[in-house]
């Protein structure tokens, strides 16, 4: 029987003077349930690293794109270098998916609320294996685009909902390494789309495509049958109204059995009661654009917004496209986009379970920006050198523009990577967690759409000057951080209400905010 949130037994609890510090630990259904969820972020990284691959195949060009693969002939060799991959039909295709995964991820955003993350989490497993399918099975450009609007509806599920579960799930001084591992996931998709990319290519049949588009099958499965077995996270069964007691026995089982989990569970309780009241008035997606809620949706517009900004997804969608465009064969190509990709993973993997809980997001942001800055000032000057019109570069100088790209999503991986999807999952209250999150996730998918669909035409317009342009938006979005990006290390969802209140700039837009004024009592930080 479902708890009565008003009875005296689930009442909002008084104001605590200090500081409250949940236990709990890293335990077997934590695990279990984290990397089922974080696995959804495969879905993403593959998806990022199979179209990039099979962009750069010939055979795969020469089927769907022949316009592409003709100017990659001898016939073709007045087409510039930096215009080669230039097609409208070809950036369609990459693009095509993220426009999708927009409007998807709005919708989710009401299937999150109203049922739980976990419904999501199998929505978009579903679509994702259709998606696959039929992505293998094509047999002309129509085919090929609305497998990639299936993949999109699917990643649009999966990334609404998994940051959220990853988040909830997560003791909040692991919250770092256990959240953190949806990016760590994306990193891993894209690291073995390439590896599948640079096996696929070397079948003679030429219809190593196919196996490429069909693999993603395989993710897709292992999600959505771990995803009907997984828990609801206690956050949204309370939310949701659902059974308390089973809500506390699950938090329990979370936990550990030997962790009082009495404060946490009334804070939720609490947390539950203010978002009812919050959102019986206004609608959620109304809540988020009042005067209280000014640093949540900033930080869900800007923070993806920034990501995209870096030049990641130019790497991630072309990484292939680019390393034949300095004059690598098509293998080559392939390879080096596998090496850039396990470094960024390894980047990644420790940023997320060492530095994230000990150093702070902060640091990882400043740092990450600063390298990256670096990395793009001098690839694009290596580029403008040593990359002309026509001909290809020198094997030596292709070898440091692969060396760069490397240090480039070394710096992305430690940094804005994992930390903006983590950050962004930790800082909305629960009135506002689900469509706050979606916000996040159509930005970002906004942002991919944007780029995927213009860089090519700009890499044929500004060339090596591109990269430059990228090292400019990294220096204003490092700045930004800087100045506006509070710290979020250790402190548990229910109580971020007080990050804002100690920030010197957010602080004049929540100290009225009635809905976290029992968290700020008595939970505010000394400067």
């Amino acid at each position: 029987m479902a708890g009565d949130l008003s009875s005296p037994k689930y009442s909002t609890p008084p104001a605590k003077s200090t500081a409250v510090v949940y236990g709990g630990g890293i335990n077997r259904l934590v695990i279990l349930s984290s990397v089922v969820a974080a696995s959804g972020g495969i879905l993403f990284g593959f998806d990022l690293g199979i179209s990039g691959g099979v962009t750069a195949t010939g055979s795969f060009l020469n089927k769907f794109f022949p316009d592409v693969y003709a100017k990659m002939n001898r016939d073709h060799i007045h087409v510039r270098n930096y215009c080669k991959f230039n097609s409208q039909a070809l950036t369609a295709f990459t693009s095509s998916l993220y426009i999708a995964g927009l409007f998807s991820s709005l919708f989710a955003s009401r299937i999150t609320e109203k049922y739980g993350r976990r419904p999501s989490m199998v929505i978009g497993g579903a679509l994702f294996l259709a998606g696959s399918a039929m992505g293998g099975a094509a047999m002309n450009i129509y085919m090929l685009i609305f497998a990639r609007i299936l993949l999109g509806f699917g990643v649009g599920f999966t990334n609404q909902s998994i940051p959220l579960y990853l988040s909830e799930m997560a003791p909040p001084r692991h919250r770092g390494a256990i959240s953190g591992g949806f990016d760590s996931c994306i990193s891993f998709g894209i690291l073995i789309a390439n590896l599948i990319n640079y096996a696929t290519q070397k079948i003679k049949a030429g219809w190593g495509w196919r196996v490429s588009l069909s693999s993603a099958a395989i993710p897709a499965t292992f999600l959505l049958v771990g995803s009907i077995f997984l828990p609801e996270t206690p956050s949204s069964i309370i939310h949701r109204g659902g059974d308390l007691h089973h809500a506390r026995i699950l938090l329990q089982k979370i936990r550990g059995a030997s962790v009082d989990v009495s404060e946490e569970f009334e804070d939720l309780i609490a947390a539950s009661t203010e978002a009812s009241k919050a959102v019986s008035a206004k609608h959620p997606f109304f809540l988020l654009v009042q005067r209280n809620y000014r640093p949540h949706i900033v930080m869900a517009i800007a923070l993806p917004l920034f990501l995209q900004v870096t030049g990641i997804n130019a790497v991630n969608f072309y990484a292939p496209v680019m390393f034949r465009t300095i004059g690598q064969k098509e293998s080559a190509a392939l390879m080096s986009a596998v090496i850039t990709r396990v470094i960024n993973l390894l980047c990644t993997l420790t940023a997320t379970l060492v530095l994230a809980d000990r150093v702070g997001r902060r640091v990882l942001f400043l740092t990450g920006g600063v390298a990256m800055v670096g990395a793009h000032v001098t690839l694009g000057a290596v580029l403008m050198s040593e990359m002309h019109e026509h001909g290809t570069m020198s094997k030596e100088n292709a070898y440091v523009v692969v060396a760069l790209v490397c240090v480039f999503v070394a710096a992305f991986g430690w940094s804005w990577g994992p930390m903006a999807w983590l950050v962004t999952s930790e800082i909305f209250p629960m009135e506002i967690r689900s469509a706050g999150q979606s916000i996040q996730v159509s930005v970002n998918f906004l942002m991919a759409f944007a780029v995927a669909q213009s860089l090519l035409a700009v890499l044929c317009g500004l060339k090596a000057g591109l990269f430059l342009l990228f090292a400019g938006g990294v220096m204003v979005m490092t700045f930004f951080a800087y100045w506006f990006v509070p710290e979020t290390k250790g402190v548990p969802m229910e109580q971020m209400g007080r990050v804002w209140m100690d920030h010197w700039y957010w602080k004049k837009f929540v100290t009225t905010n009635k809905l976290h004024a029992r968290e700020c009592q008595g939970h505010q930080l000394t400067n």
